[in-house]
């Protein structure tokens, strides 16, 4: 292999055309000087393990894994990451020189340095946590939450089954909520996450009651399309310290891009700007 190769990234999911990543990468790229390319593809079910395997040898360093794939490329991985096994998905993979693929996810990672980046006063340890959904995002969220220090992780689904399975995988931290209850469990949150895509444009609406809501809450949304939703805005308006989804994905594009491409890009105002061009 000649060391002059231009590098590639990309994203593989299906479907794949609605991904910012591309925008965002490709922003990377251009800001700081790489000759590299980060693209889009939308791999079938049947052919996924073909098409990892045969990437490196077009002189690819690695790839993004969105839905549906993120669970089935750790058993196509070579080597599985902590985090990605804790976590059960992978949403990053890097191609080793010997050919050999690295999974790993920073979901965890992204959720987390995005509120530090975004609400500097928040303190994880101040009061339990309220979680929404009980999905391969919350997984992400209740991982991270775990890690940072949360002392207790509240989580109510609309299906009590999964937030149950949940509690027993994640285990004494947390306490599944019923749906129903879920705007109680509100009432004694210190941080407040929607991990689900009740919200979001095209989806039905979150109608948890909000009333409950602390004033000082930090309030989270993953949705970022729209990049305010309902819920961010009546807690902004309730006097809650709100963040909104899109630095989630920024934030857990950054340690991939430094594993590919060799330097760490920063988010900031215009990372923000291309992603949402």
């Amino acid at each position: 292999m000649s060391h002059d190769r231009i590098p590639l990234a990309g994203v593989i999911g299906s479907p794949i055309s609605h991904s910012r990543s591309p925008q965002l990468h490709g922003h990377w790229l251009k800001s700081l000087g790489i000759r590299g390319f980060y693209i889009p593809m939308d791999v079938a079910e049947g052919d996924l393990a073909e098409v990892l395997r045969n990437l490196p040898k077009l002189g690819f360093v690695g790839v993004n894994v969105t839905v549906p794939y993120k669970e089935r490329v750790l058993g196509l991985a070579d080597h599985v990451s902590d985090q990605a096994t804790i976590i059960g998905a992978a949403n990053t993979l890097s191609f080793r020189k010997d050919g050999t693929i690295y999974a790993d996810n920073t979901d965890a990672y992204g959720f987390i340095e995005n509120l530090r980046q975004s609400a500097p006063g928040w303190d994880v340890t101040a009061g339990p946590a309220a979680v929404l959904g009980a999905g391969g995002a919350a997984r992400a969220v209740v991982v991270a939450l775990r890690d940072a220090g949360a002392p207790e992780i509240m989580i109510s689904n609309r299906t009590r089954l999964r937030a149950e399975a949940l509690q027993q995988e994640f285990g004494r931290k947390l306490r599944v909520v019923d749906w129903v209850q879920a705007g109680n469990m509100l009432e004694h949150a210190a941080t407040v996450v929607n991990t689900t895509s009740l919200g979001m444009v095209g989806k039905p609406a979150l109608r948890v009651p909000l009333d409950g809501l602390q004033k000082d809450a930090l309030v989270t949304d993953l949705v970022y399309a729209p990049l305010k939703t309902r819920f961010l805005e009546v807690a902004e308006a309730m006097g809650c310290v709100t963040v909104d989804g899109l630095g989630m994905l920024l934030h857990q594009a950054v340690p991939g891009f430094e594993r590919w491409f060799g330097t760490r890009p920063e988010v900031d105002v215009a990372t923000r700007a291309a992603a949402l061009r």
